[in-house]
């Protein structure tokens, strides 16, 4: 084990990857493709450590349980995805911005999903699926624009695969050579349980002036078109 930091994580993970399989792989990123910032840099190289320390598929053999842990993630990411959809394709987007500040649905992020679907068009739905923070909202400005659902579904399941099996990838590679990184890490351990929860305290604070600054500015834009309105 590596120190208290990895004893925390692998109860944490053995409660929910352990004790559901492919399953607890598949509801997160589910959570993640559904505007909720789960971040899949963190699931999915979670769960690729697991398999190499078989703690997860401890019966599959190498490649498969990557392959396994990947199309799962990739699953995920269609069912999240899918909900997504159907809300911005039933105007949802507005009621979706209005209480999902309170589970971290972003105004800021949701507005660049939207001035990236609207400057690539369809192919967004499969590239925007290796880009970090906007394929966490893409799927909404999909539904909004009546993107067809079919071809909406096999582009993000296809764009989503190579992301969540590259990552699942790096943590069975970590997973491998854990015994060669202890050392290091104790003597450090320290200062990355420090860097992380600034880190994580950094992305928050980020996250919530940006959503602000995003909302302020649709309210003023909003303000700046009903004047003429009134005054007439």
């Amino acid at each position: 084990m590596l120190g208290p930091l990895m004893e925390i994580l692998q109860t944490f993970i053995t409660n929910l990857y352990v004790q559901t399989g492919l399953l607890g792989i598949i509801l997160a990123m589910a959570i993640e493709s559904c505007c909720i910032p789960l971040p899949s840099e963190i699931v999915m190289p979670v769960a690729g450590i697991m398999v190499s320390r078989r703690l997860l598929l401890g019966g599959v053999p190498d490649p498969w349980g990557v392959v396994l842990v990947g199309l799962s993630g990739a699953l995920g990411c269609l069912l999240g995805s899918m909900l997504a959809y159907w809300i911005g394709y039933k105007g949802g987007r507005p009621l979706m911005l209005k209480y999902g500040r309170y589970v971290l649905i972003s105004q800021h992020d949701a507005d660049k999903a939207d001035a990236f679907f609207k400057r690539w068009g369809s192919a967004t739905a499969f590239f925007s699926r290796l880009l970090p923070i906007v394929r966490t909202y893409i799927s909404l400005p999909a539904g909004i624009t009546r993107m067809p659902f079919i071809k909406f579904c096999v582009y993000t399941f296809l764009g989503s695969f190579p992301w969540c099996l590259g990552l699942a990838y790096l943590g069975h590679v970590v997973g491998d050579n854990l015994d060669v990184i202890e050392p290091y890490y104790r003597g450090a351990e320290i200062i990355v349980v420090l860097a992380v929860v600034a880190l994580v305290v950094l992305y928050f604070w980020l996250h919530i002036r940006n959503d602000r600054k995003a909302r302020a500015a649709l309210a003023e834009a909003r303000a700046t078109e009903q004047t003429p309105t009134s005054q007439s």
